[in-house]
């Protein structure tokens, strides 16, 4: 062992000496002569250096973009081997919520892998003096290299790295900031401006499953299908699916539609688009707002009913119908000139839910909300489009429980018989019921016996105003009937005169 090492120190002593000598005589040689011999001595290096070095460079493609790889070793590195690290830097980086603790430029850490030992060089190369750069990154050149012996060269490439990448991908989702988009006029779109076609902001809503006024077994059955769907990537991929699902939320205003929307994006951790048909112009841009959104979304349409005419065209082929489909088409609330424009059509939305443009991408959930379920074309919000389909309705005892200890923290109260029973009787949306729940202010905070007392009064009013209207349809039908019926007979007993009127001629 003792002349092992003793060879060992004689090769570093002469390496050493011929570094000195050639960084001595380097300016008398030739470029030419002068790049041989780099290329030698590396060769040479190289045959009695066991270990390989992989460089990671933070932007490729002209510099235009960040590498994937880049940022999935920066946040692994951060996640799992910072806390070997002496030097560190903490940044609060965009679109993130945490606080990230990195590691600095020019330091190393250490990893294992599989047994396999592997070590991490963070770095930066400086800029040349002097040089003014358009592009990003060009100034301050930054990269990772991973260093490991030559024997798990196959196990860093085929396994390790492909480890960091989704470990590092995991590690962003979950430190990510969410975020709540909507699409741009396509006349604000410039890729030379950065005019995305999104525009996006922090998504903050503070709506769970916890806090969601609904019945108890019907709000289990839809976190079983989210999480089902979640977990689901291989079976879709089996069964030769997309990976999405569409739901239908339909019932009346203020039965909790949106708030609905923003407990599932809790619940699954994802960004929401908002999509407003009519600042689209035609198919063609429908597919370029598709494309532009991300995995682990949920891309939303809400009220489409009253969005753009969808089912029009289906009944221009009879004569005479254009001119009822003009009086039953659902007027816009914009102007005539942005309706006009609007070409979005029926069969280019059906592409968009689920033909060939549905599967760039995966991991996305699409929902439509709409108060009247029946005006939708049926080829719309079908099985395989919108797959499950969730009545948003009017709050009954259930859900009431569940606003009631949100607002009030009351579990039990001698009231709580009485509202079940009115709640059976009258309709009353879970957004009218909190209302009557919540305090009126900080300073003239109403204790929940009152609260409680306020909301059986507005129960019962709403149930006598429920009889009053019942009756006041009822009469309204019954005079529109006898009105018809009075017509009717005044119509019979003009023909009748007229056919007497012919006979006296005749």
């Amino acid at each position: 062992m003792a002349m092992l090492m003793e060879k060992w120190a004689g090769l570093g002593s002469m390496v050493a000496s011929i570094l000195f000598l050639w960084s001595m005589v380097q300016n008398h040689i030739p470029e030419t002569l002068r790049l041989y011999l780099t290329t030698s001595a590396t060769k040479l290096t190289s045959y009695f250096n066991p270990y390989l070095t992989i460089t990671v460079s933070e932007y490729i493609g002209g510099r235009f973009k960040r590498d994937d790889l880049f940022l999935a070793v920066e946040s692994y590195l951060s996640d799992a081997c910072a806390r070997r690290a002496r030097k560190l830097k903490a940044e609060l980086a965009k679109d993130s919520k945490n606080l990230r603790v990195s590691v600095d430029d020019h330091e190393e850490v250490t990893d294992e892998f599989a047994g396999a030992m592997l070590w991490w060089y963070a770095s930066k190369q400086q800029s040349r003096g002097g040089v003014i750069s358009f592009y990003p990154g060009e100034e301050d050149r930054r990269f990772y290299r991973v260093v490991f012996h030559r024997h798990h060269r196959d196990l860093v490439i085929h396994s390790y790295l492909p480890f960091v990448l989704a470990e590092g991908r995991a590690v962003t989702v979950k430190n990510r900031q969410r975020r709540l988009f909507t699409n741009n006029s396509s006349g604000r779109w410039s890729p030379y401006r950065r005019k995305s076609v999104w525009s996006h902001v922090k998504f903050e809503h503070p709506a769970t499953f916890d806090t969601l006024a609904m019945d108890t077994d019907q709000k289990e059955s839809i976190i079983s299908d989210l999480m089902a769907f979640q977990e689901g990537k291989e079976y879709y991929a089996k069964v030769g699916k997309a990976w999405k699902r569409g739901y239908l939320l339909y019932g009346p205003p203020g039965t909790g539609k949106s708030t609905m929307i923003a407990a599932m994006a809790n619940f699954l951790d994802y960004d929401v688009y908002d999509l407003e048909l009519t600042a689209i112009k035609n198919n063609t841009e429908l597919r370029k707002l598709f494309i532009e959104t991300t995995g682990k979304s949920i891309i939303v349409i809400e009220d489409i009913d009253c969005s753009i005419d969808l089912t029009g065209k289906r009944h221009k082929d009879k004569k005479g119908a254009k001119e009822s489909d003009e009086d039953e088409k659902p007027k816009l609330p914009t102007d005539p000139e942005k309706d006009e424009a609007s070409k979005v059509t029926l069969s280019g939305l059906l592409n968009f839910i689920d033909g060939l443009w549905s599967s760039c991408g995966g991991e996305r959930i699409i929902i439509f909300t709409t108060n009247h379920r029946e005006k939708l074309d049926p080829a719309l919000i079908r099985h395989g489009r919108m797959d499950k389909h969730i009545e948003m309705s009017y709050c009954r005892f259930e859900g009431f429980k569940v606003l009631c200890k949100n607002y009030l923290d009351v579990v039990e109260h001698e009231l709580f018989n009485e509202i079940r029973q009115l709640l059976e009787e009258t309709d009353m949306s879970p957004a009218d019921v909190a209302e009557n729940l919540m305090p009126m202010s900080k300073k003239k905070k109403r204790d929940p016996d009152v609260c409680l007392v306020g909301l059986v009064e507005a129960l019962k009013k709403a149930k006598e105003d429920a009889v009053v209207a019942k009756a006041k349809e009822e009469e309204e039908a019954e005079a529109k009937k006898t009105k018809e019926k009075h017509e009717e007979e005044l119509k019979d007993a003009k023909e009748k005169d007229e056919r007497n009127d012919k006979t006296v001629s005749v």
